[in-house]
């Protein structure tokens, strides 16, 4: 009786219990999608009516892919009866790329265009300080398709470069900035050595073109924020995309043989064209054989890699591992500047600060087919002095 009340008071109106029913492609409207190359096949299940070719365009763009860039070639179908007496369809839609796609190219002068719009701020003050405003970017991969790609990409680059600047002086109303620190951190050019080569079709500029908007956005960055305060320096570090030459997909040159950090060296070399100009300007890549470059920034020791040295989340391991040596560098950093995972990450282990700024790109369609996600493309920003770096902002 008495547990007979007690139910009574604690039931609750529960809904029914609908079972579940498992999948059927012979009554369901379903959609499969292969692309292999050039070509496509989408094939779609269902009603009659629903069964169209406009169904088939309409999955190849909720897919990523442009319809306009594909032109149908052919089809089959077969018929079935459905559950209640109605026709069933089954179609496989076969696609081919247009042409005009794949050989389409962005225009390069209007891309190297966007670099010359911008006219830096001049400052009302004094440029001496005792902290470093620093600018950490990378993974531009220049020359991919995906995204917005290589316009989309270089105009982003060369307006967050414009906006840090342009935070320089906001910072200065709380920090005495007398160094400006611009960290490029590897892959920006897209290349054609990573996935032994998988990546060729889908790069739309060649190697020299990639190169050639990497050191145009590196020299944009010179002349913007040179004028900008008494000490100016710029390193870079060699990313997997840069590597210049891999032979049955492995480096066989030396480990600095980068086409990331040859890109400074070549603006390096303009502005020692003009030294009464860029005399105050530091230049920095890794020495012979090695990957990495630290650079002290009002008393913080600053380390720059690029994160296929490591496992995703193990960069305090690896540097670990590097400060072990006392001979390394590594051993007195107190920051490390990384790129290579595409998103912002910032971590701390005691008083040391790893920060890693997004890609450039928009986006990997590979990683979004495979995760879903897009990317959230900016450059970060950072004021450092002593070994703290309590600042640290993301500019998109």
């Amino acid at each position: 009786m008495t547990d007979t009340l007690l139910d009574e008071l604690l039931s609750k109106p529960v809904g029914p219990t609908v079972p579940s029913r498992p999948a059927d492609p012979e009554r369901d409207f379903t959609r499969q999608i292969e692309v292999t190359g050039d070509a496509a096949e989408v094939t779609v299940r269902g009603p009659v009516d629903a069964v169209t070719e406009d169904a088939a365009t309409a999955y190849l763009r909720a897919q990523g892919l442009d319809p306009a860039d594909w032109t149908t070639t052919g089809f089959r179908s077969s018929e079935w009866t459905m559950p209640g007496g109605d026709t069933g369809v089954s179609t496989r839609f076969t696609f081919a790329r247009s042409k005009d796609a794949a050989t389409e190219r962005p225009d390069l002068d209007e891309l190297l265009a966007a670099v010359e719009t911008y006219k830096p701020w001049a400052p009302n003050a004094l440029t001496t300080g005792d902290h470093t405003f620093i600018v950490a970017l990378g993974d531009m991969q220049f020359g991919k398709i995906d995204g917005d790609g290589p316009a989309g990409t270089l105009r982003r680059t060369i307006d967050c470069l414009n906006r840090a600047a342009d935070l320089l002086e906001l910072y200065r109303g709380r920090f005495s900035i007398g160094h400006v620190h611009i960290a490029w951190l590897g892959d920006h050019v897209e290349g054609f050595q990573s996935q032994g080569g998988a990546n060729t079709w889908r790069t739309q500029l060649t190697l020299n073109e990639q190169i050639r908007l990497t050191r145009r956005v590196m020299l944009h960055a010179l002349t913007t924020f040179a004028p900008l305060a008494d000490r100016v320096s710029m390193a870079a570090v060699p990313g997997n995309h840069g590597e210049a030459v891999r032979i049955s997909g492995k480096g066989l040159t030396r480990y600095d043989d980068s086409h990331d950090t040859e890109s400074l060296i070549a603006v390096k070399d303009a502005a020692d064209l003009h030294r009464e100009k860029f005399a105050h300007v530091e230049w920095y890549v890794p020495d012979t054989d090695e990957l990495t470059v630290v650079v002290d920034c009002s008393g913080t020791t600053v380390a720059h890699a690029h994160g296929h040295q490591w496992r995703p989340g193990r960069h305090f391991d690896w540097w670990k591992g590097q400060a072990f040596n006392k001979a390394s560098a590594m051993h007195h950093a107190d920051l490390l500047l990384a790129g290579h995972l595409h998103h912002e990450h910032i971590d701390t282990d005691g008083p040391r600060t790893f920060v890693q700024p997004p890609a450039m790109e928009s986006e990997s369609t590979w990683w979004r087919h495979s995760k879903g996600t897009t990317g959230a493309p900016g450059l970060m920003v950072a004021v450092t002095k002593g070994g703290e770096t309590s600042v640290k902002e993301v500019v998109r």
